[in-house]
């Protein structure tokens, strides 16, 4: 379970990042020298800079999600029973493990055209990560969003085929594939921000409760469904401030209406999904914003161009404890 939002006029791309426990993920910058080795692909040895999400694993970060230097934003979320990764790669196409995928996008594109034209000929391949003990990483069934300043892909690949669509919301969740997403927004056409109308008997003098009937029918539940209608609604009427503080406040009030409580998903084996993580980065600042479940407070990393040069990843850990800040007493 994920959501992923993107701002585009706001320059802000981020997610929830749903799950029943931690895979040990830290903030990761990634410079422009650090080697970057593919299984198929060619290797390289110079690329633009990243900072996201990872699982660091012999040295190697495994990104849930990443923005590169010049904006660009790639996620992956959750896509069980759909995604598909091939066994053998069409000729002609550029062959990828899944773990691969984000780093070489954003290593190798600036923009989400350049993204577009190489995601057209790529096939993830069914490759797990390999440890150096000789271990293996399981595949993780993904599907993707890729965004920029000027709109968002969702690429899924599944045993029909490979399929890369234009999002004009700027939501992506998981299951169904994205068409039915899209679809489904058709089922939610009367929601408003503004005050509800009386259309059903406008010879009668109904009365509104309160503000915000507008939306009365927006689904509460925490299905991938409903998160994405809920997303897409907020997200839609969102307001960006010309601030960043205000932007990514803003960013985050709007996972926050997706975000999962715990003790409200239960898993078939009994564990507890929650909201590990919410995060935001900008492309103003070059920041990665982020707050844990167990800690309200933002933390920030920004990847300052001092870094981007360099050849060793720059790690953190994340924020994970509760730190309130108290309000001093006022004397008169």
């Amino acid at each position: 379970m994920c959501t992923n939002i993107a701002l585009f006029e706001c320059n802000c791309f981020g997610r929830n990042l749903d799950l029943d426990r931690g895979f040990g993920e830290k903030v990761v910058i990634m410079p422009r020298r650090f080697p970057l080795h593919f299984h198929h692909a060619s290797n390289l040895d110079r690329h633009h800079a990243m900072i996201g999400m990872a699982a660091v694993v012999d040295d190697h970060p495994l990104y849930a999600e990443a923005m590169n230097e010049h904006g660009l934003y790639m996620a992956g979320l959750n896509f069980p029973g759909n995604a598909h990764y091939e066994d053998v790669v069409p000729e002609g196409n550029t062959a990828l493990a899944p773990d691969e995928l984000i780093p070489w996008i954003l290593g190798t594109c600036q923009n989400i055209e350049e993204a577009k034209e190489k995601l057209q000929s790529i096939s993830l391949a069914r490759i797990p990560f390999t440890r150096h003990d000789g271990q293996t990483l399981p595949l993780a069934p993904l599907h993707w969003h890729i965004a920029d300043q000027h709109g968002a892909l969702v690429l899924e690949t599944m045993e029909c085929g490979n399929f890369l669509y234009e999002d004009p919301v700027g939501v992506l969740t998981n299951n169904p594939p994205f068409p039915f997403h899209q679809m489904n927004l058709n089922q939610y056409q009367h929601l408003s921000a503004s005050p509800v109308q009386n259309k059903i008997a406008p010879a009668l003098d109904l009365q509104r409760f309160g503000e915000g009937m507008g939306a009365f029918g927006l689904p509460g539940d925490c299905s991938s469904p409903s998160r994405y209608i809920r997303a897409a609604f907020y997200r839609l009427n969102s307001r960006c401030e010309d601030q960043e503080h205000s932007r990514v406040a803003q960013f985050f009030r709007l996972l926050d209406t997706v975000a999962i409580p715990r003790g409200s998903v239960i898993t078939e084996q009994g564990r507890e999904d929650i909201t590990i993580y919410s995060c935001c980065m900008s492309k103003a600042t070059q920041t990665y914003y982020c707050k844990t479940y167990e800690s309200a407070g933002i933390c920030a990393v920004s990847m300052r161009p001092e870094m981007m040069d360099d050849k060793q990843l720059h790690i953190y850990d994340l924020c994970q404890q509760w730190s309130p800040i108290f309000i001093p007493e006022q004397r008169a």
